[in-house]
């Protein structure tokens, strides 16, 4: 008898964005992934296969979406950076996998037993980082926040809620960043683009058409843009765009404007 595909039981850390940090949310969510997956493999396989068979998904692959998606189902190319067995238990695999957004778990189980030869599909699956949130000290519970709620709400007490809503800066931890002026801050927070001249500091890992973080000196996240150039040319450049905005997160007016609209 082949074993039930039942709805498998899906945890593991889910960011939330609040007010204005919503706006770099998406970012978050189309970041690196990193799940333990438990996959049933229809019939006994000996260890040394299977770990044979899974080094084969290293790297990049095909998929297509299975059926229940709820994008086009069009072959896409994905990597997995690494994926490694956890452990093996008669049937059962315990998988780690960090791979690129839009992986389907559900279909490297089910792709696995078929170069296997057995079929096979996933159990369960936990996630257990989304960019830069991880399963660590920062990880709450819905019941954490809802309590948290509580004693702010009945008590004033907002201790428990800075635990759980951290600041938007976190959200940005793994991009590239560039540091700008305080005269800079302002046009940027109106939506201007970052020119050379407004440009403090950045790290090495800026490059061309990458998304990058715009930062006040004091670490203050002023938006999101799409670097022009990358972190060497950038610091050549006397002159010129080199970053072009494409979130503004910081309201306009914290810092004082140093520049002039077109009607003055």
């Amino acid at each position: 008898m082949r074993p039930g595909r039942g709805n498998p039981k899906v945890t593991g850390v889910l960011p939330v964005g609040l007010a204005s940090s919503t706006k770099v949310i998406g970012n978050v969510i189309h970041s690196i992934k990193e799940y333990v997956m438990v996959v049933q493999l229809h019939d006994l396989v000996e260890r040394k296969k299977v770990e044979e068979v899974v080094e084969y998904f290293k790297g990049q692959i095909y998929q297509r979406p299975p059926l229940r998606s709820s994008v086009k189902r069009s072959i896409r190319v994905k990597t997995i950076y690494e994926i490694e067995i956890l452990d093996v238990q008669d049937k059962f695999l315990l998988l780690r996998v960090l791979c690129d957004p839009g992986t389907y778990m559900r279909k490297l189980a089910h792709d696995i037993g078929l170069i296997l030869g057995v079929g096979a599909h996933m159990r369960e699956l936990r996630r257990t980082r989304t960019g830069p949130f991880r399963e660590d000290e920062t990880l709450v519970s819905l019941q954490e926040v809802s309590e948290a709620l509580y004693l702010w709400r009945t008590k004033g007490d907002e201790r428990y809620l800075k635990k759980v809503v951290l600041p938007v800066e976190v959200s940005t931890a793994h991009l590239p960043k560039i540091l700008v002026l305080d005269t800079a801050v302002d046009a940027i927070a109106h939506g201007a683009n970052l020119a050379a001249p407004g440009v403090s500091m950045l790290t090495r890992n800026v490059e061309a058409g990458k998304t990058v973080a715009i930062y006040t000196l004091k670490g203050e996240l002023v938006a999101l843009g799409k670097a022009l150039k990358n972190a060497d040319e950038i610091a050549r450049m006397d002159k010129g765009i080199v970053v072009k905005t494409t979130r503004v997160i910081m309201p306009r007016g914290i810092y004082p404007k140093s520049w002039k609209s077109k009607s003055q």
